[in-house]
């Protein structure tokens, strides 16, 4: 299909930034390869860490010519657009913060829709059943009343006061807490998490996801790390306490079918566990986000 046609078909994904790759997997010079809305795409850093990004294929013509794409870096990654964007990326302040620990913890191909993604990582009722003795374990299974707010003018999903017991909430715990969260959607293939943290109570850690969507049905997704913790030696262990978490998500985000997800609430019966899911969606409708998603019925 080519690049009009997508551009008419999912305007919102197409005129919208998304991460294509963490910086530190990079090596100056050598390019690599990915898919964006389907689309395939080169891209390379120098020296200097600037990247260039550019199609390949039939978007790329005349095929002696680079087909270049928007491109950025922010918080560690290269953000690109296929389109026009009709705005900016969404700002991290606490990136700015020169004693946080920042580090991209993973990035891992699933089979699952854009959404999907996102969905699963809003989610607190699994944190028992799928990340026992890490974020949660029984009998502690009870998701408390929270609240979801959907700001349509700055384009963000807010859910606040949300609380969970969590045998070991980070890297940095030494015993289980009831940790404080508050879950940011700012964009529609990335979610902000923040965590209430055991180095300092007055600040949160800030977990992210990123979501690159290969295609509608393929993605890679990225875990942004922004912590306060002095007391982990190496980065590695950081990395290796969120892969673990990931780790756990990734068959149960492979086994939900069907892949895209539907926007239509009626199709999957809610609970109120699911009351960010419900925002979410409704978020995606309002916005006409159409990729990776089955439409509402009309």
């Amino acid at each position: 299909m080519l690049s009009s046609q997508k551009s008419e078909m999912y305007p919102i994904a197409y005129n919208t930034w998304h991460v294509i790759s963490a910086t530190d997997d990079l090596v100056p010079g050598k390019v690599e390869q990915t898919y964006l809305l389907g689309e395939p795409l080169q891209f390379v850093i120098d020296d200097t860490g600037k990247p260039t990004v550019w199609r390949v294929g039939p978007q790329a013509e005349p095929k002696n010519a680079r087909a270049y794409v928007n491109t950025q870096l922010r918080y560690g990654y290269i953000w690109c657009v296929l389109g026009e964007p009709t705005k900016g990326i969404f700002e991290i302040p606490e990136y700015s913060e020169p004693d946080r620990r920042i580090m991209n913890a993973l990035s891992v191909g699933i089979n699952t829709s854009p959404p999907r993604a996102v969905e699963n990582f809003l989610d607190m009722a699994h944190f028992p059943f799928v990340h026992d003795g890490i974020l949660g374990e029984e009998p502690h299974t009870e998701v408390v009343e929270y609240q979801v707010d959907y700001n349509e003018e700055a384009g963000e999903i807010w859910a606040t006061d949300c609380k969970f017991y969590q045998p070991k909430a980070a890297m940095a715990s030494t015993e289980g807490v009831m940790a404080d969260y508050i879950y940011r959607v700012p964009h529609p293939f990335c979610a902000v998490l923040y965590k209430s943290s055991p180095e300092d109570l007055e600040r949160m850690d800030v977990i992210s996801v990123f979501v690159t969507p290969l295609d509608e049905e393929h993605i890679k997704a990225h875990l942004a790390i922004c912590i306060l913790d002095t007391t982990t030696e190496f980065d590695k262990d950081i990395r290796l306490f969120q892969q673990t978490i990931l780790g756990q998500d990734k068959p149960i985000l492979e086994n939900q079918m069907p892949r895209k997800l539907p926007l239509d609430v009626r199709a999957e019966t809610p609970i109120r566990a699911d009351k960010s899911s419900i925002i979410y969606r409704r978020y995606l409708r309002d916005i006409g986000l159409r990729f990776g998603t089955i439409p509402e019925a009309t």
